[in-house]
């Protein structure tokens, strides 16, 4: 898992659209980057929904969201049109992206061990380094924690 105060791994990857997505396309701007563990679940889709509401604030406020999940593209695209999200939804099937973010590991369910993504936003500021780390974001309230965060930090 990356931490604070770190370079942001480069990435590249496809949208929900299809357009080419990275990292460098967002250089002297603040990012959101969102990892989530699949479209159109309860907790993701709350955690969405929430960033849609508040995605004025977030750019009045100067942020880009960008959102990554293990799913492809055409889950994504149903997951844009149904919840009529606003940010672009990037696909890392093979997990090139998850993997440089060390979002992946073990997880439990119930008493189930198995391997998943972990749920995590990070902040990344204009010169591309990570200025917080969020593990277990609060998905009702994940734009107000990501504005009162980056508030603290200046």
């Amino acid at each position: 898992m990356l931490t604070e105060n770190t370079k942001a791994p480069a990435f590249k990857g496809k949208d929900q659209d299809g357009n080419t997505i990275s990292l460098s396309d967002y250089k002297g701007k603040k990012i959101v980057l969102y990892f989530y563990p699949a479209d159109l679940t309860p907790t993701c889709t709350v955690q969405a929904c929430n960033l849609r509401d508040n995605f004025g604030l977030l750019k009045h406020k100067g942020f880009e969201v960008l959102g990554i999940s293990p799913d492809d593209a055409v889950q994504h695209k149903r997951f844009e049109v149904k919840y009529e999200l606003p940010f672009p939804l990037i696909a890392d099937v093979n997990h090139a992206i998850i993997d440089k973010y060390g979002v992946w590991g073990e997880k439990q369910l119930y008493g189930r061990k198995y391997m998943g993504l972990h749920r995590t936003t990070f902040l990344i500021d204009e010169k591309g380094v990570v200025r917080k780390v969020f593990l277990k974001p609060k998905s009702k309230q994940h734009a107000e924690e990501i504005i009162n965060a980056w508030e603290a930090l200046r």
